[in-house]
């Protein structure tokens, strides 16, 4: 019933496949119009929109080295580096 169809970006002018699987998707969804942009295009866009993340300094439970997390640390819970975080979850496993 669909075909895949090449369509040219608004954004950057590389062309895009809009493939059967995705013109079916957007009937099913009552889209009206085809996609204006490209992935890499419509990635960036929606990046671009949210907020920037904030981090937190903390000292690592484990380690003790300085460890950057992207929420606030809590006097009543351990933080753990990257490293260590890691470490642990592989012992979990």
């Amino acid at each position: 019933m669909y075909e895949d169809k090449t369509l040219v970006c608004k954004e950057c002018g590389k062309e895009f496949v809009f493939t059967a699987g995705e013109q079916e998707f957007y009937a099913e969804r009552g889209f009206q119009n085809e996609p204006q942009r490209c992935k890499e295009c419509r990635d960036a866009r929606k990046a671009a929109a949210r907020a920037p993340r904030q981090y937190f300094t903390a000292i690592c439970a484990a380690c003790g080295r300085e460890a950057r997390v992207p929420f606030e640390p809590k006097d009543d819970r351990p933080v753990y580096c990257s490293e260590c975080f890691a470490k642990m979850r592989e012992q979990r496993d």
